[in-house]
């Protein structure tokens, strides 16, 4: 184990309560640059390989296309580095066997946990004893309960996903102020498809309109296309269309090219490759997707690694890893698809 580990529960306590970042290096008066020592806070001192860190890493089932990219993009980011011996859990859907998992991660007295939870609520339990025991947790896209079971929470920004679609469709109708719009949601009962509709109802109050025609899927090509048809018979008028998830959107396009209907652009959700391509080739109503980075357990991989060798990012001032950090959020078209295509899931 690390000689880091008889520090980490101050490291912990401390990160509980402080967001806080990376030392850079500097000169004093007549002092060169080629005096100047790497840092763990510096570049050069950030990549350099380090005692070997164990990270247990423990996610969902892959049985989404947006899932499957967060896995690969993990174990793809531990492989740069030959300092970090990264065990990966079976992928899951049940609550307790997720909970069993990173039970084990304890009892092996790994070096850092990154986790996305299956359910936030139901694993911050377990989370918590892993931190109590000095293991530092870094929580992958779906929250905690308990801002102690976290040394580190990588977020997408699910309000910013619904703020940047509503945004866009505002941009497009031009101040159309009797336009229809409608929205494909995801599972109503998960918080991020309630932050997701939050933020697209925010944005288009700010330009005069509203939701006016709204169903529910459940993130697959099946229940998306269900959803959308029952949709697209209730409104036989629609100027824009929201569907935040482009898994989902195979089917919600399914569904819209079996009804016949091209009266109405759409906009996705997420960034998938094949969302991309559509756009890209600009002949159906698909017109633009928000990002939800696909890169958060990567990140976590990066930054549980960071953390466990006591070191911090080299583009901030302060001296530790931050506490919490929220990725963007941005709208792709048909202007920048060549700019995010090279790094899209496929779905």
């Amino acid at each position: 184990m690390l000689a880091v580990r008889t520090g980490r529960k101050m490291l912990v306590a401390t990160g509980a309560l402080l967001a806080v970042g990376a030392l850079v290096t500097g000169c004093t008066p007549g002092q060169t640059e080629t005096n100047t020592q790497p840092t763990n806070a510096s570049v050069e001192g950030n990549q350099a390989s380090g005692d070997t860190v164990v990270i247990g890493f423990s996610g969902p089932a892959a049985d989404h296309g947006w899932l499957k990219a967060i896995n690969s993009a993990a174990t793809a980011e531990a492989k740069k580095y030959g300092d970090i011996d990264l065990r990966v859990a079976e992928g899951t859907n049940d609550a307790n066997l997720q909970i069993s998992q990173v039970e084990q991660f304890i009892n092996d007295r790994v070096d850092a946990i990154v986790l996305l939870p299956t359910d936030g609520a139901a694993l911050t339990p377990v989370a918590i004893q892993a931190m109590e025991a000095g293991i530092p947790v870094i929580n992958v896209d779906r929250e905690f309960s308990s801002p102690f079971a976290a040394r580190t929470t990588i977020l997408g920004d699910n309000y910013g996903m619904g703020v940047s679609a509503g945004t866009y469709i505002c941009e497009q109708l031009g101040g159309k102020n009797d336009a229809v719009v409608a929205e494909v949601a995801g599972v109503d009962s998960l918080p991020l498809t309630q932050e997701r509709s939050k933020g697209f109802a925010d944005a288009l109050e700010s330009c005069g309109l509203d939701v006016d025609n709204r169903v529910a899927a459940d993130f697959t090509i099946q229940g998306g296309e269900a959803a959308t048809s029952q949709l697209l018979s209730a409104a036989p008028k629609i100027d824009a269309l929201w569907n935040h998830d482009d898994d989902q959107g195979v089917g919600v396009l399914a569904a819209i090219d079996t009804a016949g209907r091209s009266d109405f652009f759409m906009v996705g959700g997420a960034g998938s490759a094949n969302a991309m391509r559509e756009i890209q080739s600009g002949e159906g109503v698909l017109k633009a997707t928000v990002i939800y980075p696909s890169t958060q357990a990567a990140d976590g991989v990066r930054l549980a690694r960071l953390i466990a060798q006591g070191k911090a990012m080299s583009d901030l001032v302060e001296v530790e890893v931050p506490k919490q950090i929220v990725l963007n959020a941005p709208v792709v078209t048909g202007d920048n698809v060549d700019q995010y295509l090279p790094t899209a899931f496929e779905s």
